[in-house]
């Protein structure tokens, strides 16, 4: 038996050079919509591209490595990933979800419980208190997001895995913040790994798309079934895209990380940042379970300003090496507001349950020079302190 290959190695060369018609060391892309039978009744291993096809399948196979996982399938969106989990479930079974999940997600677990389609208990699941009261409910699946979206909460995915298999039920995470370069929840006892690979699985800003990745094999039979069924499944040139990204993802996040790291210590001493949200400073309550649980602390932080909304204003308005707009994990560097933006669509008693306040600023670290991100910081910031400028003449 052939040893298991580094991580880094499966997401260089996964697929590469195993063309035999031409020899093609980058894999070819499949564009067809259908594939051609040998003859009545003979197929060739794929038939529509709907149901299978060789550039989807590839990266399918590609993620299930990286995870650990027996099998995958890769989707539409990250959010019809999440989607395809939830259709395991029946009516009246219960998921407990995070109190502090991204916005898309809590938005689609409502709207699914409001239909009837099952039951959401939304729990901290830092509190063991609460997450234990939630347990004797028999739920029929949690969900995790760890680091959360967007305070980069961290939960024990090991410990609450322990805890679910008592109860009975199945655990999926949520690794887009992180992705198999920086943690592996399946190692540590989920069932499942959903991923955005818009995000950092992609790494260009230039792709929609998600997968889940399951550990047992007829579990990725069954979301594999109706994935097709529903047709939700990624589009092969989609798929290409995100197959090239991977390719740099450890390279990437490596630099990326070490880039937020600067970016939280410098916040974190500014006297306009009331705190900073990122679990590899040491002051960080998630710190402790993150340094366990992870190979490392990712590019994505938050922190509150001094000043409210208004600040908010102010200093999106100023910076210009950070992006004013939605998504993350790509080369280059974004701030987003999440009470008007990625959890709008959260109630605000919701928002105030999960300590999402107006002063409250997402950022998602790049590639950009160190140097660069930090006078960017520091001219956004600078106007916060600013007298407001007079109107008229």
């Amino acid at each position: 038996m052939a040893k298991a290959k580094d991580p880094r190695t499966v997401a260089a060369s996964n697929g590469v050079a195993t063309d035999r018609t031409y020899g093609a060391v980058t894999p070819p892309l499949y564009l067809t919509s259908t594939f051609a039978f040998e003859g009545f009744e003979r197929g060739r291993g794929h038939e529509y591209t709907r149901t299978s096809n060789p550039t989807r399948d590839l990266l399918a196979d590609t993620l299930a490595r990286l995870e650990g996982g027996a099998g995958a399938v890769v989707t539409s969106s990250g959010m019809a990933a999440v989607d395809l989990v939830l259709s395991l479930l029946r009516p009246h079974d219960l998921v407990i979800a995070p109190h502090d999940c991204y916005g898309g997600t809590y938005r689609l677990l409502a709207a699914r419980r409001d239909r009837g389609q099952f039951d959401v208990s939304f729990v901290d699941q830092g509190d063991q208190t609460a997450l234990t009261t939630a347990l004797r409910r028999r739920p029929k699946l949690i969900l995790i997001e760890t680091p959360s979206n967007p305070l980069m909460r961290v939960v024990d995915i090991q410990a609450i895995a322990d805890h679910a298999k008592d109860a009975g039920a199945k655990v999926a995470v949520d690794n887009t913040f992180l992705s198999p370069a920086l943690q592996r929840p399946i190692a540590l006892g989920a069932d499942f790994v959903i991923h955005s690979t818009t995000k950092y699985l992609n790494g260009h800003s230039d792709v929609v798309g998600g997968a889940v990745v399951a550990a047992d094999r007829t579990d990725a039979e069954v979301l594999s079934a109706w994935a097709n069924i529903t047709g939700t499944t990624g589009a092969p040139f989609d798929a290409h895209l995100t197959l090239r990204g991977l390719r740099t993802l450890f390279p990437r996040v490596e630099c990326q990380q070490a880039n937020a790291m600067a970016v939280a210590q410098f916040l974190a001493r500014h006297p306009f940042v009331a705190a900073v949200h990122y679990p590899g400073l040491d002051s960080d309550p998630g710190h402790a379970i993150a340094s366990t649980q992870q190979d490392g602390f990712g590019a994505m932080l938050s922190f509150e300003l001094k000043g409210g909304i208004e600040a908010v204003r102010r200093f999106v308005e100023a910076v210009e090496v950070f992006t004013l707009a939605e998504s993350l994990g790509g080369v280059e560097s974004l701030v987003a507001h999440p009470m008007t933006m990625t959890h709008a669509g959260m109630e605000a008693e919701a928002r105030r349950a999960a300590g999402i306040s107006d002063s409250l600023v997402r950022l998602s670290i790049g590639l950009e020079a160190e140097a660069d991100l930090i006078a960017d910081l520091e001219r956004g910031l600078a106007v916060i302190g600013a007298p407001s400028k007079p109107k008229g003449g």
